[in-house]
This record gives structure tokens, C-alpha cells and sequence, in this order.
């Protein structure tokens, strides 16, 4: 029986730690929160994942080199400048960690960094320099939401989660905040996310659990189809709500695991409802597909399709979208086996059975399609093996934002 409990907090829910986010000027926008902070208050395990993108953000070196040995203490990260494609990139990144370390008391390889925004410009490290000590003062064990504020750029809410758990008869908690609107596309993201929790385990279980859970969370959303320069997810597990660690797989680490995939889930939706100009959360669920990899290519496959998105934000029924996207989806299964379903709060519709269109009620139709939160439901007919994607719907703004990102 699941022991999965939501609570707030955020990144402080688990115990040990605090976060602050503060203004000190990297954006244009003088106003908004651009410089985060979290610590532990005790030296964690450590793991991440990062982009498959051939240019690669400076931070993600550096984050690479001070998490080599499974160990850091602390996340540091700025938004308005996403620190890439820079001569200097590497250098400001180390810096920043430096800045970071003097303010906090704790040492430069300590920390996770992460930044996001604009790709190709410097980042200028002086507002970061007189900002630092400010937010290090602001470090509070309730810090999440300014934290959570200060890592955003083009997104409109806060991504920020929180859950508790039992692990080996303890109660642990783990949290999270996360920002991603844009440049969203399987294989990572443009997207950072921060995962804290006070459970105990050890470095090499925890980069386990992360590196196959993104494969079915994170890997499982697109926006916009481009894959990003920076996307980081990172994890630190500061063992302090006392369980036994977590060294080998058994019950322990699959509670673990289902909480984790409790965030990473809850994380995935709030990126892809919160998609550039989006007005719905697509859903696509695909049953009875002959393996698993089959399934998250179709799954993928239908939420990536930029017509299908158009006619989701039109609130058309245009299922031979749906049917098209699944069709060049490269996989081998049988089309003629396909069904297709639309449904939200407001009901659910059949548009496709056997690989071709049954009749529908096209008032009907629309008005499924109004709601915030549309699931595309595929069954292929051919196994047992399932899958979800998360994406949005596309929109006149997406292109507007995007059309003037830097200005």
C-alpha cells in the first residue's frame, strides 16, 4: 500500500534545507526574482541527468566535475542568461560557484549550478557577486518559493512539489521546484529541476533511480520539439531523516523510487501545462503496444505533432492528425489494429477504431475539447506494454514569444 503523502514545501520540505531567491539584476526586467540559492545543512549524495544536446551550457561542465565524486551540499542558479556558447562560460560558472561558496561558508566543488535564458550572451558576474551575500542572508527553512520564483524565465506558475514517504519505518519527505515553458523536447529540456530529500541513499543508488526514471517522466514531454542547451535535473539526499541507507535494491529504494516518480510525474505536468502560449495540457496514453519502447514512440510521436497541437488549441477533433503521427512514429506495429479516444472532465469521445474514423458527434467533441486538460488515448492492439507523453497545445502566442525572446 503506498504511503505517498503530498505536502508543502518545496525544496525545504525535507528536512536539512533551506533556499532563498532574490532580484539582483542579471534580467531586463528589474523586478523579477533571477538568483536562487539551496543548501543542506549537512553534506549529501548527489546525482543528475542532463541534456542530450551536442552544446551543452557552461554549468553543466562544472556541475559534472563537482558531482564526480557523488557528493554536494548545495544548488546555486541564475535565470535571464543561460551562460552558453560563451568563451568564458566555464570560467563565470566556476565563479559563480566561488561566490556562492564565500557567502555560504561551504566550498566552491560543493555545488550543483544551473542557468537559463538567453544562449549566446555573457553572463555578467558582477550582479551575482553583489547579490550573493543578500541571498545566503535570505536562506530560510521555508526559502522555496522565492527559490522557485528566481529559476523562472518565460514561465507563467511556479513548478513546486512536495511529497512524504516511508522508508524502512521512517517517515522521509522529498521536494522539488523545477522551471521549463520553452524549448521543450524529449531527451531533456530546457529545463531545470531540483530535487531535495532528507532520505538516506547512496550516491550510486540515487543516480540509479534518476537515470531510469526520466526515461517515462522528463523524456516524456515536448513543447515545441527543441531539445536545449542546459536542461539539468539534480538531486540531493541529505539522509537526515534517519532511515538506513539505501545501498541496494529491495523495498527501501522502490519506495524511494515511487516517490521520486511521484515528483518527477507531478514536475512533467506542470512544465508541458505551462508550455509557451499554452492554453491546454495534452496527454497522449498509449495501451497495448507490443513493447515499451514502441509505446513511448507513439506516445512521443502524437504529443510532438504540431498540426495535432494546432487543432488541440482550434478545440478540433481533427483525429487523422492523430492517426498521421502515429503512422510515421518509427516503430513497427500494425495501423489497421489502432484506436484513438479524446476525453477530459467533460467526457470522452471514440474518433478511430480499426485504423479508421467511426462517427462522432462533433458538438460533442468540441465541448471535451474546451477543457484545460485533454488525454489523446491510443490503443494499438498488439501487446500489453503502455506509455504516456506529456505536451501542449500550440498556440499564436508561442510564436510571439519566442519572436521577441531577447527583447
Amino acid at each position: 500500500m503506498s504511503t505517498l503523502t503530498p505536502i508543502p514545501g518545496g525544496v525545504c520540505a525535507p528536512k536539512g534545507f533551506k533556499a532563498a531567491g532574490i532580484c539582483c539584476g542579471i534580467r531586463s526586467n528589474k523586478t523579477k526574482n533571477d538568483l536562487s540559492l539551496i543548501v543542506s545543512d549537512v553534506p549529501c549524495s548527489a546525482a543528475a541527468v542532463y541534456t542530450q544536446n551536442k552544446v551543452k551550457g557552461a554549468p553543466i561542465t562544472v556541475t559534472k566535475k563537482n558531482i564526480a565524486d557523488g557528493k554536494a551540499q548545495a544548488v546555486v542558479c541564475n535565470s535571464g542568461n543561460a551562460n552558453t556558447c560563451n568563451a568564458d562560460g566555464i570560467e563565470i560558472a566556476e565563479k559563480m560557484c566561488q561566490i556562492a561558496a564565500e557567502a555560504t561558508g561551504l566550498k566552491a566543488d560543493d555545488f550543483v549550478i544551473g542557468s537559463t535564458g538567453v544562449i549566446g550572451q555573457p553572463l555578467p558576474i558582477q550582479p551575482i557577486a553583489d547579490g550573493m551575500p543578500k541571498l545566503a542572508a535570505a536562506l530560510s527553512y521555508d526559502g522555496s518559493d522565492n527559490a522557485a520564483w528566481g529559476i523562472m524565465t518565460t514561465d507563467t506558475v511556479k513548478k513546486e512539489y512536495g511529497v512524504s514517504f516511508t522508508v524502512g519505518g521512517k517517515t522521509c519527505s522529498m521536494g522539488a521546484i523545477a522551471k521549463g515553458s520553452g524549448m521543450i523536447h524529449p531527451n531533456m529540456a530546457t529545463m531545470l529541476a531540483f530535487i531535495t530529500t532528507d532520505a538516506a541513499i547512496s550516491p550510486a543508488m540515487l543516480q540509479k533511480a534518476l537515470s531510469e526514471d526520466i526515461v517515462d517522466t522528463f523524456n516524456m514531454v515536448s513543447v515545441d520539439g527543441d531539445t536545449s542547451t542546459n536542461d539539468t535535473v539534480a538531486i540531493l539526499a541529505n539522509g537526515m531523516a534517519g532511515n538506513e541507507e539505501i545501498t541496494s535494491t529491495g523495498a527501501d529504494y522502490d519506495a524511494f523510487v515511487e516517490a521520486l516518480h511521484y515528483i518527477t510525474v507531478s514536475l512533467s505536468r506542470g512544465i508541458a501545462g505551462d508550455g509557451e502560449g499554452a492554453t491546454k495540457l495534452l496527454e497522449c496514453r498509449v495501451t497495448g503496444a507490443p513493447d515499451k519502447q514502441t509505446a513511448r514512440i507513439v506516445a512521443k510521436s502524437v504529443i510532438t505533432s504540431s498540426l495535432f497541437k494546432a487543432a488541440m488549441f482550434g478545440e478540433d477533433a481533427n483525429w487523422g492528425r492523430v492517426l498521421c503521427a502515429i503512422g510515421y512514429a518509427p516503430a513497427d506495429f500494425d495501423i489497421n489494429k489502432v484506436a484513438v479516444s479524446l476525453s477530459s472532465e467533460k467526457g470522452e469521445i471514440a474518433v478511430c477504431k480499426d485504423g479508421s474514423g467511426v462517427e462522432f458527434s462533433e458538438e460533442k467533441a468540441a465541448e471535451i475539447l474546451s477543457a484545460k486538460e485533454i488525454v489523446i488515448s491510443v490503443t494499438l492492439g498488439e501487446g500489453t506494454s503502455e506509455a504516456v507523453a506529456w505536451g501542449c497545445d500550440l498556440t499564436y502566442d508561442y510564436v510571439k514569444i519566442n519572436g521577441d525572446y531577447r527583447t
